[in-house]
């Protein structure tokens, strides 16, 4: 498919399912930290995807082949990555599901930050601004109103963390050489460089194997196929049509949908002040990515 200016349908509707998809991940990581040390899981799942990946670029014979030029920024997006999902596997080990998820998806505000002083187009403008201070409230909300049995001050901040990583991960495979590159061979960096990292990293999180039962087997094989191979390829594949802040702006789904399965599936408490906070993010978010007429159209 050619580039696109703005969201179509179809990028509607596949962001939305997307949207869908990283929700359920997050409890699916929850339940899968019972079995498995969160560090380990992440490095586990990195390692798998890299076979995954390589299958698939086997199958659509897609040569593997490292544009000049991409090396560096190839590296450096796969050390992002694995700093992300460090964080957000401590994360959901430390806090509820819906904690996590409200302030995890508040990618877009650090995102749009980013997006200011990197990218020529797409500078914050006065919309985007009170959109920044809504969602950042928000953030803070939830934060300082944390309910100690629910969450803990470490896990909001390894939240936090995987947001900017997120962020930063999407910049990299936007604005950086990586831009030249198919998806799946910008996702073959991230996760390639991302195993051995997240892999020693787990040597200093305490045992790996936790009280494993297949529910978690089940788990990481869902995280291997079907969330980093399909649904990252699948992601990026997205953000290389569409604009990246248009692509962004659906992740406000994905707190709201997070906050309502961990209250379906893991029977989590939503309180006045999280709800609050969701919705001065989901509110934010939304503002960030509204899209701006320019003075011919509204004259």
């Amino acid at each position: 498919m050619e580039k696109k200016s703005q969201i179509d349908l179809f990028g509607a509707v596949a962001l939305t399912g997307f949207a869908l998809l990283l929700a359920f991940n997050q409890v699916v990581i929850k339940v899968t930290n019972g079995g498995l040390q969160p560090v380990f899981f992440a490095g586990v799942r990195s390692a798998g995807a890299v076979l995954c990946i390589w299958l698939w670029l086997r199958w659509r014979g897609i040569p593997l082949r490292f544009e000049p030029g991409t090396r560096v920024a190839g590296f450096l997006i796969g050390c992002v990555f694995a700093f992300e999902f460090l964080c957000l596997f401590i994360a959901l080990d430390l806090t509820a599901v819906s904690r996590a998820s409200v302030i995890f998806y508040s990618m877009p505000v650090w995102l749009a930050l980013m997006a200011h002083f990197i990218m020529p187009d797409d500078k914050i403008t006065p919309l985007k601004a009170m959109g920044l201070g809504l969602a950042l409230a928000g953030v803070a909300l939830a934060i300082l109103t944390r309910d100690d049995r629910a969450g803990s001050l470490w896990g909001d901040i390894a939240a936090l963390g995987a947001a900017i990583g997120w962020a930063l991960t999407a910049m990299l495979a936007k604005a950086s050489p990586l831009a030249r590159v198919r998806p799946e061979i910008q996702l073959f960096w991230q996760v390639s460089v991302s195993a051995p990292i997240l892999l020693i990293a787990a040597l200093f999180f305490g045992p790996f194997i936790r009280d494993l039962e297949p529910i978690h087997i089940a788990g990481l094989l869902f995280q291997i196929v079907v969330v980093v191979s399909a649904g990252f390829i699948f992601w990026l594949w997205l953000l290389s049509i569409y604009p990246a802040s248009g692509v962004a702006s659906f992740s406000f789904l994905s707190p709201v949908l997070s906050v309502g399965l961990g209250w379906l599936l893991l029977d989590e408490e939503v309180g006045p002040s999280l709800f609050g906070a969701l919705i001065l993010v989901a509110a934010g978010i939304v503002l960030i990515n509204r899209p701006v007429r320019s003075r011919r159209m509204s004259a």
